[in-house]
């Protein structure tokens, strides 16, 4: 298999693991960050992942078999420490070293406190989200970002703020996509 063979020869990076693993949804996540993130450019410095254990990553780091076996220890729906507290250290850093004017896009899930308690404490009224996100699961979302990022048509944004509910009814079904669509 070819993503093992990168993983053995030290090749295999966080974005080709996590798109591997998660499928659809980090795929169309990934896709879409480094199609409008700041720069538009296949060199991802605006996007940045939330790990299990090491906290924000960039996509192109490269990942270790031990690596993914750490990641696989941690459960950040829970309140383990070895999730909550790299992620604080870096986003303690990463508010320090953002433009006063810069938002922060989360692409992630919405609808419960794993990631948004933690985030919207450090990064208040410049954490925003696609409402479009309400109500679709992860694969809907998947499909909705990639949609977006070939189309070269950037989802709206909401402020994301934790008081506000953040679920709702499930959107109609996407269109179907025929394959000259897909390419």
């Amino acid at each position: 298999m070819p993503l093992a063979t990168q993983l053995r020869e030290g090749r295999l990076t966080l974005g080709e693991a996590f798109s591997f693993i998660s499928g659809l949804y980090f795929r169309g996540k990934l896709t879409y960050a480094l199609r409008f993130g700041p720069g538009n450019s296949a060199v991802p410095d605006h996007t940045l992942i939330i790990t299990p254990t090491r906290g924000l990553q960039r996509p192109e780091v490269v990942v270790t078999a031990d690596m993914l076996r750490e990641f696989a220890t941690v459960d950040i729906a829970s309140e383990d420490e070895r999730y909550w507290a790299p992620l604080a250290r870096d986003l303690a850093t990463l508010i320090e070293t953002l433009p006063e004017a810069a938002r922060v896009v989360l692409l992630g899930s919405i609808a419960t406190g794993k990631y948004v308690d933690q985030l919207a404490g450090v990064f208040g009224a410049r954490l925003v989200y696609p409402p479009s996100f309400i109500g679709r699961g992860d694969m809907s979302r998947g499909g909705l970002l990639l949609r977006s990022a070939r189309e070269g048509v950037e989802l709206e944004y909401a402020v994301l703020d934790p008081s506000e509910k953040r679920r709702g009814p499930r959107p109609p079904k996407l269109s179907r996509l025929n394959r000259a669509q897909r390419s």
